[in-house]
C-alpha cells in the first residue's frame, strides 16, 4: 500500500520551516488588504487567524483579524493588563475577548493595525508566538491565588512546559519585533526547529495543569495534562494524562471527542522531558494526510495506551511510576471576594461568555482599567472564560467595590448560577468555522432555560452549559451537562450527561433542534429530573444513569 498523501499544510510547513511564507512581503504592501490563503496558515502559528465580519459580506469580505496572545496560565500583570486594554481600543473592536485556554484574544483587527499590536505586546514583555498553529499551545494553569506552596509549584511548572515547547523560529522577532520585510525563508535558509523539525506538528497540541479536588481546567480535554499530587502538603509529582481532546466532525465517524488516559506518575522534575517526549509521539506518529484526524488523542485510541507509554519511556529515558490516588470534586471558578494566604484578597468576577467590554449599564471594560490603573492587582483569566483580580490589599476592597458599583456591576450574586457555570465560543460574526450562533445567543438561551427551570420547580438549579457554534468543541461542550453544538443556522446537536468534575463526556440526546424548539425539547427533560432524581442529583448524573440508557436501549433496538 502506498504511503498517504501529505496534506496541503504539510507541504507549506516542509516549504517554509521558518513559518515565514511571504507574510514580511505582504505587511509591507500597502495595497493588499489581506494575506494568501498560504500565509494565512502561517500566520496562525504567529497568533493570528485572518476573518472577515459574515455579518457584512455585501460588496465582497472585508478582511480583519483576530490576535490572540501566548498568556501562560493566564497570568497578566498590571501593565500587561493596561497594554492589552489599549491596544483593543486602538487597533481592534475595543473588547478584549477571555478564550476557553486562560489567554486574552483582540477581534476586528485590520492590517494596518496588525504589526502595531504585536509589537505593543512585546513591548510589554509579552508575545503572541505560538498561540495558535500547528504547535504546543497556550499552556493552562489553576488561576485561583495561592492557598498553599503547591500551587506556585504547579504555576511554575506550567510556565516551564510553555518555555520549553514554545518553537524557536527566527521569523517572528524578525517580522513582528525588528520589522524586517525582506525575503526571511532566503536570510534563514536552513533553518530546522530543534524540536519540532522541518513540518512541526501534524495538528495543535494543548497541555494543563490542575490540583485535586478542583478540576479548573478540564485537564482530561487535553492532549496531554498534569494532575498534582501531594503529600503531607508538598508537590510530590504528577499524574500524567494523555490523549484527550474536544473536535470532531459532523458526519465523520473518524472524528469524536475523548477524554485523556492515566497513564503513570512522574517527578516533577521530569516534567520537561517528558513534556518533550508526549509532543514528540505525535510530531512522529500524528496523521499528516487528514487534518481532520490528526490529533494525539487519535493516535492514544488506535494504538493503546501500553504502545504509548512503552514509546514515552523510551523517549524520556525512565520508566512509568504507577499512578497515585487522586479526587476531584468539581470544577469551575470562585466569584466575590476571597482572602489569599498571604492575608491579601482577590475578587472573582464573572464575564458573560468571556467577553470585556462595554455596554449599557455594564462598563466592565472601563471599570477594569480603573481598578488597574488606581488599585494594581494582577489579572488572572480562568479556563471557564472568567477572570480573577488577585493581590489587592484588604485596605483597597470597599473602592474596588464601589468602582464596580459605579459601572453596573454586582460583587455579591453575579449574574444566575447557570450564567456563571456557562461557556460560548466567539462564533458567527467573526469565526469562520461557524455553523451557527454561540457567543451571542446562550446569555438569552439561559434566561429561557433558567425561566424553564423556574416553571418546573428548579429554581436556582446549577447546570454546566456550554455552546459552539461548530463541532470543533472550543468551548469544550462534549463534557458539560448541557451542551449545544451548532449543525446549521439556528439549529443545534443537544449533547447531555457530562459530570460537575468534567471527568466524563456526554451523550448526544437530539441530533437536530431547531432554535426555537429548544425550550419545548427540553422542559419534558427537566420535568423529568425533577420527579426522578435522587436527593442531591445534579442534572447531568441524572441524565447519565436515567436518560442515557434508554438512549443506548433504542439505538440497540434500531440496530
Amino acid at each position: 500500500m502506498s504511503e498517504a498523501k501529505p496534506s496541503h499544510n504539510e507541504i507549506l510547513k516542509e516549504n517554509s520551516p521558518t513559518l515565514a511564507g511571504t507574510i514580511a512581503q505582504t505587511l509591507a504592501d500597502p495595497e493588499a488588504d489581506k494575506f494568501s490563503k498560504d500565509d494565512s496558515q502561517f500566520l496562525k502559528f504567529h497568533g493570528i487567524y485572518q476573518q472577515d465580519n459574515r455579518d457584512d459580506r455585501k460588496g465582497g469580505k472585508k478582511f480583519m483579524f483576530m490576535v490572540r496572545g501566548r498568556l501562560p496560565g493566564g497570568i497578566l500583570g498590571p501593565d500587561l493588563y493596561l497594554a492589552y486594554d489599549r491596544l483593543a481600543d486602538e487597533y481592534g473592536n475595543q473588547t478584549l475577548r477571555i478564550t476557553s485556554r486562560q489567554s486574552f484574544q483582540f477581534h476586528g483587527v485590520i492590517k494596518s493595525g496588525l504589526g502595531k499590536v504585536i509589537k505593543g505586546i512585546n513591548d510589554a514583555m509579552a508575545d503572541t508566538l505560538a498561540a495558535c498553529g500547528d504547535v504546543s499551545r497556550n499552556v493552562m494553569a489553576p488561576p485561583t491565588p495561592a492557598t498553599n506552596a503547591i500551587r506556585e509549584a504547579a504555576l511554575e511548572d506550567c510556565r516551564a512546559v510553555s518555555k520549553a515547547l514554545l518553537p524557536g523560529t527566527p521569523a517572528y522577532v524578525d517580522i513582528w519585533v525588528e520589522g524586517v520585510k525582506l525575503d526571511l525563508n532566503e536570510k534563514h535558509e536552513g533553518f530546522e526547529d530543534p524540536l519540532y523539525g522541518k513540518t512541526y506538528l501534524p495538528r495543535k497540541f494543548k497541555t494543563a495543569f490542575a490540583i485535586p479536588p478542583l478540576n479548573d481546567t478540564d485537564v482530561f480535554t487535553n492532549c496531554l495534562g498534569y494532575i498534582a499530587i501531594e503529600d503531607g502538603g508538598e508537590l510530590v509529582g504528577y499524574n500524567l494524562v494523555v490523549g484527550g481532546g474536544q473536535g470532531r466532525t459532523h458526519n465523520n465517524n473518524k472524528t469524536y471527542p475523548r477524554c485523556g488516559d492515566v497513564v503513570g506518575f512522574i517527578k516533577p522534575e521530569q516534567i520537561v522531558e517528558v513534556s518533550k517526549a508526549v509532543l514528540t509521539v505525535h510530531r512522529d506518529f500524528g496523521d499528516r494526510s487528514d487534518r481532520k484526524h490528526a490529533r494525539l488523542k487519535y493516535v492514544l485510541e488506535e494504538k493503546g495506551v501500553d504502545w504509548f507509554r512503552g514509546e514515552l519511556e523510551q523517549r524520556a529515558g525512565f520508566k512509568l511510576e504507577a499512578a497515585r490516588e487522586y479526587r476531584f470534586e468539581k470544577q469551575g471558578d470562585l466569584f466575590g471576594w476571597h482572602e489569599q494566604t498571604d492575608g491579601k484578597l482577590f475578587l472573582g468576577l464573572h464575564v458573560s461568555t468571556g467577553r470585556v467590554k462595554d455596554a449599557a449599564g455594564r462598563r466592565l471594560k472601563t471599570a477594569l482599567r480603573r481598578i488597574v490603573e488606581d488599585h494594581r492587582p494582577e489579572v488572572r483569566l480562568t479556563p471557564s472564560q472568567n477572570l480573577l483580580l488577585t493581590g489587592i490589599d484588604p485596605a483597597g476592597r470597599d473602592a474596588i467595590t464601589a468602582i464596580l458599583a459605579e459601572n453596573g456591576i454586582a460583587v455579591e450574586g453575579q449574574s444566575s448560577a447557570l450564567q456563571r457555570a456557562s461557556m460560548a465560543c466567539p462564533a458567527l460574526p467573526t469565526c469562520g468555522l461557524a455553523l451557527a450562533e454561540s457567543e451571542r445567543y446562550l446569555p438569552d438561551l439561559i434566561d429561557q432555560i433558567d425561566a424553564a427551570l423556574g416553571e418546573t420547580g428548579l429554581t436556582g438549579e446549577e447546570i454546566v452549559i456550554r455552546m459552539t457554534g461548530c463541532p470543533n468543541g472550543c468551548a469544550r461542550p462534549y463534557m458539560a451537562e448541557l451542551g449545544f453544538v451548532g449543525k446549521s443556522p439556528k439549529k443545534y446537536q443537544v449533547y447531555i450527561g457530562g459530570n460537575e468534575t468534567s471527568t466524563r463526556l456526554n451523550t448526544l440526546w437530539k441530533d437536530v433542534v431547531l432554535e426555537e424548539e429548544i425550550i419545548n425539547e427540553l422542559k419534558p427533560l427537566f420535568e423529568r429530573f425533577k420527579a426522578e432524581r435522587n436527593e442531591g442529583e445534579r442534572f447531568g448524573d441524572f441524565c447519565a444513569r436515567v436518560i442515557v440508557p434508554e438512549i443506548e436501549a433504542a439505538a440497540s433496538e434500531e440496530n
